[in-house]
């Protein structure tokens, strides 16, 4: 009879440990797949969702993604010269930008709380990425003495800052916030001791161009129902046309500073393509001297 017992006991034991084991497994299956799922990001913009297609959620914000695609290219090309003289880990910035315009895309298209992080942190590599690579030498901290110790140190915050973000979302809007200040801050430093007017018009551009993107991002998210009332809420998808094109002329005139900096001796300067009489277009950088592989006295 005790042995029946213990035998009913186990029985009944190992059955709820296992509905309890199913019903663990079904639940973790149900999260993953809830932060997959469609409108399941806190985020939404003012553009209508489902207006022109049944599977994309905000159309014009993803469509408007994809000139990440098209001028990310543009930039590698134009600035390869520099890349080559300098480094082609440069290149890194604009490959990363790549990402950033396929993680928009998906979030947009999607809603999902898997997109809006992919998107963020997308963006917080492209800035720390440019920050290990362009990060003036003599602003290091006193105990870092080469570059490469820089760059593994921004690595080691970036990824404690990416960790971070996926138990506590909030975090990434604040390390992007202190990554891109401390940029700006670390620009405007720079560009007091600059005279070049063709760097300095580029400054004015680039800042102009940033100022109409976080404008039109504001207004996206503080003016949504104006908007509505005008039936024009695509500001979010021209931020994204702006903002790429700001981050061509500053990534640009950071460029120049570090390779007047690192390289004078290829004597850079600023062109635009496609057409450099008027100052229209793509900015990039223009060595004049021969290159560093060649054999000087």
């Amino acid at each position: 009879m005790q042995a029946a017992g213990q035998s009913t006991c186990c029985t009944t034991w190992s059955g709820a440990a296992q509905r309890s084991a199913t019903m663990g497994g079904v639940y973790s299956s149900e999260k993953m797949a809830d932060v997959f799922a469609y409108e399941s990001s806190e985020l939404d913009w003012c553009e209508d969702n489902y207006r022109y297609s049944e599977h994309v959620v905000e159309y014009f914000n993803t469509v408007s993604s994809f000139f990440f695609f098209i001028i990310a290219p543009i930039m590698i090309y134009l600035l390869h010269p520099y890349a080559k003289e300098r480094s082609l880990a440069i290149h890194m910035v604009w490959i990363m930008m790549i990402f950033v315009g396929l993680f928009s895309a998906y979030f947009h298209m999607t809603l999902s709380f898997v997109g809006q992080m992919l998107d963020e942190l997308s963006i917080l590599w492209v800035l720390a990425v440019g920050y290990a690579t362009w990060f003036p030498r003599k602003l290091f901290p006193s105990f870092i003495k080469d570059r490469s110790t820089f760059s593994r140190l921004v690595l080691l915050i970036t990824v404690i800052t990416s960790v971070s973000s996926f138990v506590k979302p909030t975090a990434n809007a604040y390390a992007l916030n202190c990554f891109g200040l401390h940029l700006l801050y670390t620009l405007a430093v720079e560009m007091r001791r600059c005279t070049d007017q063709k760097a300095l018009r580029l400054a004015k551009l680039s800042v102009a161009l940033w100022v109409l993107a976080i404008s039109c991002w504001i207004s996206d998210r503080l003016c949504c129902s104006f908007w509505q009332r005008l039936n024009f809420c695509y500001l979010h998808g021209i931020w994204h046309i702006l903002i790429v094109m700001a981050v061509a002329y500053g990534s640009t005139l950071i460029a120049y500073l570090d390779a007047s900096n690192e390289i004078p001796y290829s004597l850079p300067g600023l062109e635009y393509w496609p057409c450099d009489k008027w100052a229209v277009g793509f900015p990039h950088i223009v060595l004049s001297s021969s290159p560093k592989t060649q054999k000087r006295c």
